[in-house]
């Protein structure tokens, strides 16, 4: 058995037309004369943009300035004073901003998250009643998609899966048997090596040290807090008795 499809023919050839203003203008996709200019002719060029500077015309600005107040820079050059002296200004009289204007445009998004929250618990459930006994009506649901083309119109074939084409009965196989379970025999823990001389007097200097160290830190520790503790009582002493 031999299928045969036909498929769509042999699609034309693209045929590119250019604008007509097009082929005046050539891509240039290599690098720039400059690139290759020699080091000293570079650094004479930069010399002589600082010395004398080429003078360029004045900046034409389409778009409208908008004062953001001081840097952030010069904000954190400021002594620690005047920021002191300009938070309480603030505070005492605030300065007066214009009206916010505002460019975009307002969508109602209902009642807000933190609206909802503040609200009492019983009007929640007064709301969820409502709805289950005369649920808001909503307009009708417009579509702007369409249904899909299966394949069938075109010159491509759709395929079913031989599963879902099949008629023979289900046939289920047994399962695989278990293993029989044997309990693992425990295995008796390898012997440790017997440390060598070497070894055992290394660890017993390395715990002498350790030994030496914190009984200084706990000397140490109790000449501190006897020091702290005295002069607590002698301030204590100083402010009662002396006069």
């Amino acid at each position: 058995m031999s299928f045969e499809f036909d498929g769509p023919g042999p699609s034309p050839e693209p045929t590119h037309e250019l604008h007509p203003a097009a082929e005046h203008y050539d891509i240039d996709l290599l690098l720039t004369d400059n690139w290759n200019t020699p080091l000293w002719r570079r650094l004479l060029g930069q010399v002589r943009d600082r010395v004398a500077p080429e003078q360029l015309p004045p900046l034409e600005l389409t778009s409208r300035p908008v004062d953001v107040g001081m840097l952030p820079s010069d904000r954190l050059s400021l002594p620690w004073y005047r920021t002191v002296f300009t938070n309480v200004g603030d505070v005492v009289s605030p300065e007066t901003q214009p009206p916010l204007e505002l460019e975009s445009r307002p969508v109602d998004v209902g009642e807000l998250i933190a609206d909802q929250m503040s609200h009492g618990w019983w009007t929640s459930l007064l709301r969820n009643l409502a709805d289950a006994v005369a649920p808001e009506r909503m307009p009708p649901l417009q579509l702007t998609s369409k249904p899909m083309d299966p394949g069938l119109g075109t010159a491509s074939m759709l395929l079913p899966r031989w599963s879902s084409v099949i008629t023979t009965p289900k046939v289920f196989l047994p399962d695989k048997p278990k293993p029989d379970y044997a309990p693992a025999v425990p295995r008796a823990a390898p012997a440790k090596p017997k440390p060598s001389a070497a070894e055992e007097e290394f660890v017993h200097v390395l715990t002498a040290d350790v030994r030496r160290d914190l009984r200084r830190s706990v000397l140490r520790q109790r000449v501190w807090i006897s020091l702290a503790v005295i002069e607590v009582l002698a301030l204590i002493g100083t402010s009662i008795w002396w006069k």
